[in-house]
């Protein structure tokens, strides 16, 4: 591992809420063998070619899991797989036995409208939005594995190499991407071997659930997913309304006879619905027989996945898992899953918060310097910050006038309304316009001179900007928007190292695995 650039540093932004596995987790886990027919839905380079074998050898695994973003989405998708091989890394300290990080790729996912764009900041501070192409509302839901990448992306390659800074590292990384991001493959494809090439070094497994040996695989949990549709529906609906009446959240919607398991249909990907002792899909009004999706799952189980609250608890049941690692969303849905596993009779991992954090850089680290602030300060609405910054460069002079005024105005006014108001009630109104006018009139000359010295400090103000586009663009935090192609160009392979290096000392911070499993 290289030592971190000296111009980088991680802030951590910790999320917190770990879940406890089930009683029996651990056993559970060492129990499985996995199933070899699985190899080649598996992904591995690098360290991670020994990792795999020690997957099928009997090592238990630590998971994480995204959908597919273009150009690996985000930068939270590398917090997660970097949290998950710390994790895994002290997890086969503690545990004295070997545990391997895993990457679930979710390619069965069909929100096309997330896996379809990134951000990245350009040469100039810019934050660049790239599109791969839009989707029509009444276009299918066509599953990201089943969605090519298209000619689309050579368009978007050359906007990277035009707009990304020239460094020692930029080729490298524009070959990395041409490399797996090609017109021939699909989305899913893409990021799956993206991420491979680029963490498979440091040991991560990639697993994609949508290769036929995977798709095989999970066919027969779904099916019993199916099978306990009734009581599970009821179970689900409880679930949630016990969660909300102790004040926690419950974001997925359950209950009204939906099942667990999606199928691909004319419309796409679809949520299969309990209707009159058989199932219906929700969009396309496909209607099934129990003994017609069997016959399915064994004829073309590539059309059968598990939805949000299923995937984990099949996962469980697939995988020698004992913890995954995960972000705020899923910590806030995860716990609606319970019936899920229950109905199937494996027990829960754990689920552990992944790191969570921003990167700052030396230029950046210098502007928060300079203005006696911290970072979360360039989260407030664009110009109130600068606006508060300005006014507190205002001559005391006038900032003394400005608040002598406001006070003997208030003051002044009330002892007017009080005489008035003994003589005629009706005046209080009128007196109270009068003095919200002039209060006007002073915060309207305030205003003035915040203008005036605003352009004064342009300079304080560009380069609060441009802190702003690194910390906060768009006004979200950075690792929800920006890729990392913003500082894989600038650092190179020491980024990743940096990053992992941020997410080491969190994995000792989570839950003891031998204790909760």
């Amino acid at each position: 591992m290289s030592a971190p650039p000296a111009n980088l540093e991680f802030e951590p932004t910790p999320i917190g809420g770990w879940l406890p596995a089930d009683p029996g987790r651990l056993a559970a886990a060492r129990a499985i063998r996995l199933d070899p027919g699985l190899r080649p839905a598996f992904l591995a380079q690098g360290a991670a070619q020994a990792n795999l074998e020690r997957l099928l050898d009997g090592a238990l695994c630590v998971t994480t899991g995204q959908q597919p973003g273009l150009f690996t989405g985000p930068l939270f998708t590398l917090h997660k797989a970097l949290t998950t091989v710390a994790l895994a890394r002290e997890a086969t300290v503690s545990l004295g036995h070997a545990v391997v990080p895993v990457f679930w790729v979710a390619g069965d996912d069909h929100d096309f409208a997330e896996g379809n764009q990134a951000h990245v900041l350009t040469a100039s501070n810019d934050v660049e939005h790239l599109v791969l192409r839009e989707r029509d509302a009444s276009a299918p839901l066509t599953p990201l594995y089943r969605e090519p990448v298209g000619d689309d992306i050579a368009r978007l390659l050359d906007v990277l190499r035009v707009k990304l800074p020239e460094t020692e590292f930029r080729s490298g990384v524009l070959e990395w991407l041409e490399r797996h991001y090609r017109p021939d493959t699909d989305l899913a494809s893409a990021f799956a071997r993206a991420v491979s090439d680029l963490l498979g070094p440091l040991g991560l497994v990639v697993f994609q659930p949508t290769h036929p040996a995977a798709k095989r695989a999970m066919a027969p949990w779904l099916l019993r997913v199916l099978e306990a549709a009734a009581p599970l529906n009821d179970a689900l609906v409880a679930t949630a309304e016990d969660l909300q009446r102790a004040g926690r959240p419950a974001p997925v919607t359950v209950g009204d006879g939906a099942t667990m398991v999606m199928i691909e249909g004319p419309l796409g990907r679809d949520r299969l619905l309990l209707d009159a002792g058989a199932y219906v899909a929700r969009r396309a009004g496909e209607r099934w027989t129990h003994d017609a999706l069997t016959k399915l799952a064994t004829d073309d189980a590539q059309r059968l996945s598990a939805n949000v609250l299923a995937r984990p608890a099949v996962e469980a049941a697939l995988l020698p898992t004992i913890a995954y690692v995960a972000g705020p969303g899923e910590l806030a849905y995860l716990p609606q899953a319970a019936p899920v596993y229950r109905a199937l009779g494996v027990p829960a991992q754990a689920v552990a918060p992944r790191w969570s954090g921003r990167v700052v850089e030396a230029r950046v680290r210098k502007v928060l310097e300079k203005f006696h602030i911290a970072a979360d300060a360039l989260s407030q609405p664009e110009g109130q910050l600068e606006a508060a910054l300005v006014a507190g460069e205002l001559p005391p002079a006038a900032r003394e006038a400005i608040g002598g005024l406001r006070t003997a105005l208030a003051t002044e006014y009330q002892r007017l309304a009080d005489a008035a108001v003994a003589v005629d009630p009706t005046l209080r109104k009128p007196i109270e316009s009068a003095r919200n006018a002039a209060q006007g009139a002073v915060a309207e000359i305030e205003k003035r001179l915040v203008a005036h010295l605003k352009k004064q400090n342009d300079i304080l103000l560009q380069q609060l900007d441009k802190a702003r586009r690194n910390l906060f663009p768009l006004g979200r935090p950075q690792e929800r928007v920006l890729n990392l192609t913003t500082y894989a160009v600038r650092y190179g392979p020491a980024f990743l190292d940096a990053v992992l290096a941020a997410c080491t000392p969190h994995a000792p911070t989570l839950e003891s695995l031998s204790d909760s499993a």
